[in-house]
């Protein structure tokens, strides 16, 4: 489903939008399932917690199809296409991975995807299972992707521009359904919340951006998902 000037225009201003469409159960099922094996397996590359668990697999593109299949899938792909215009690449270096938030996770952590709104990224979080304010949604800060181009992406919160701007206070929960859809301006102030349940909390995270029509250069890290690759070069 492609997206209304509304939805469009919501985006522009806050820096997120939850897509108007989910992913099919059978299709969670399906990611959840594919999931759990991977971390079993111990499938490398993979990210571990502090006690040695495995709680993110990374390179989800080059895994099992069910992979590609969900990030390439029309409910992605179509509000994508009325962000960031019809010739749109999959970024394999940013996000590109799934994560696993357990009960005794970290707190909060706020960050950005990126330094700069110059070359910008429109990341999607696909939530696996049911995301509440109990279990740790989501939270973003909303227009901060407007403000303060430069500050580091990690613990955003360290930065002192951000912690005298009175930012901090005005951040939103965002819950969202099992096979749920949220796309972010790379340059929004987000992280995931404390899970404060017993339950677990299964997510994958993934960046888009569109064709770099200035580059004549293939790049490795991209994969073109929709359109094609332009080149509008002076020479």
């Amino acid at each position: 489903m492609y997206l209304t000037p509304q939805q469009v225009q919501f985006f522009r201003h806050n820096g997120f939008l939850k897509l108007p469409e989910r992913l099919s159960p059978e299709t969670v099922s399906l990611l959840i399932e594919t999931f759990q094996r991977h971390i079993r397996e111990e499938i490398e590359p993979v990210v571990r917690d502090r006690q040695g668990r495995v709680v993110r697999i990374s390179n989800l593109w080059d895994r099992d199809p069910i992979f590609r299949e969900a990030l390439t899938c029309p409910q992605v792909l179509e509000p994508l296409e009325s962000l960031l215009g019809p010739h749109i690449e999959l970024i394999k270096n940013r996000h590109n991975h799934a994560t696993l938030r357990l009960a005794d996770d970290a707190g909060q952590y706020l960050h950005r995807d990126i330094l700069q709104w110059s070359r910008p990224i429109v990341t999607i979080l696909f939530y696996l299972e049911e995301t509440t304010v109990e279990n740790g949604c989501t939270g973003i800060i909303p227009g901060s992707h407007l403000l303060l181009p430069g500050v580091q992406t990690s613990y955003v919160a360290e930065d002192a521009r951000i912690a005298q701007s009175g930012l901090l206070e005005q951040i939103v929960p965002v819950p969202m359904p099992a096979g749920g859809l949220l796309a972010l301006d790379s340059l929004v102030i987000h992280g995931p919340g404390v899970n404060t349940t017993p339950n677990t909390r299964m997510s994958m995270t993934v960046g888009y951006h569109s064709v770099d029509e200035l580059s004549d250069v293939e790049n490795p890290k991209r994969v073109l998902v929709r359109g094609e690759r332009i080149y509008m070069g002076n020479y």
